[in-house]
């Protein structure tokens, strides 16, 4: 199992600061470095190139609603050649509060414009001249750029969506959940080969209580985001706070070998405030598997 760093690039976190938390992350062995979109933060895709190059950087990840995939598979394209091949992209619908409530655009048949997105979007990523008329998108263009196309991964968390992530991605990413889940009810619904990378919240620390009343209080809202939510309950979690592993070395240990053994191939590293509290995490982990 491969270790990863989630990077908030929030609007308060400077680049010099990303490129510094990514630069500690890498001295401390981990093997790729992701990002995401922030409300009011850095665009994840420019982020990638300037962060400190020798691993895997990713985006976990981007939403396909507001980029068309002609737009993204040329910025991806972009992103792959300055990055010397090191791209995985990260796509997925996101929510329809953020889709529709912040930006006005119609959220229409998830799974549907999923499955469509990507029927454009790999195409495009190999540099083949794409003729397409659907339900979502009418595409007719060729990008040139001469790139080696980069792996792609789906955040799917319902069984519709992790369809498509079965026959159109090389696997998933999912948030929130806990390695029961993901031996349970990712891993059969993939198939073999199939990457599952899992967002994780983990905290080294001797006070686990104050940990999950931090995140309860911080994240408590993904808890009412319908993926989230349905997620949630597969795993019988009542919040975000339920997802978090942990506690001291041997309790967090224990679990990251229990998410390994149940099929989860990438584990990428969050926690609940600084990178400090990220390094030291890696650090137990990096010394214990």
């Amino acid at each position: 199992m491969r270790i990863g760093t989630h990077l908030i690039a929030s609007g308060d976190v400077s680049a010099e600061q990303l490129r510094a938390d990514a630069a500690a992350a890498l001295d401390l062995g981990t093997d790729s470095l992701w990002t995401n979109p922030q409300p009011g933060g850095w665009d994840p895709l420019t982020v990638l190139p300037a962060l400190p190059g020798g691993s895997e950087v990713g985006t976990a990840v981007v939403p396909t609603y507001p980029h068309h995939p002609v737009m993204l598979a040329t910025q991806a394209l972009t992103v792959q050649e300055l990055t010397g091949g090191r791209l995985t992209l990260g796509v997925g619908p996101g929510h329809e509060l953020v889709t529709t409530g912040w930006l006005g655009l119609p959220y229409v048949a998830p799974a549907r414009h999923t499955r469509e997105y990507l029927e454009v979007l790999h195409p495009l990523l190999r540099g083949e001249h794409v003729r397409f008329s659907g339900e979502f998108f009418t595409v007719d263009t060729q990008i040139t750029v001469r790139a080696k196309p980069p792996s792609v991964l789906l955040a799917a968390m319902g069984p519709r969506m992790l369809e498509v992530a079965r026959d159109l991605a090389d696997g998933t990413i999912a948030a929130w959940t806990r390695p029961e889940t993901v031996e349970s009810y990712f891993v059969p619904r993939l198939g073999d080969g199939a990457r599952v990378l899992v967002m994780a919240m983990v905290s080294v620390t001797s006070d686990p209580d104050a940990v999950r009343e931090r995140v309860a209080r911080k994240f408590g809202m993904a808890g009412e985001l319908p993926a989230y939510r349905a997620m949630l309950d597969r795993g019988g979690l009542s919040g975000p706070a339920d997802s978090l592993l942990v506690g001291d070395e041997s309790v967090v240990l224990r679990g990251i070998r229990r998410y390994r053994d149940a099929g989860t191939t990438d584990l990428i590293l969050s926690v609940p405030d600084s990178p400090e509290e990220r390094n030291r995490a890696l650090e137990v982990i990096k010394s214990g598997i």
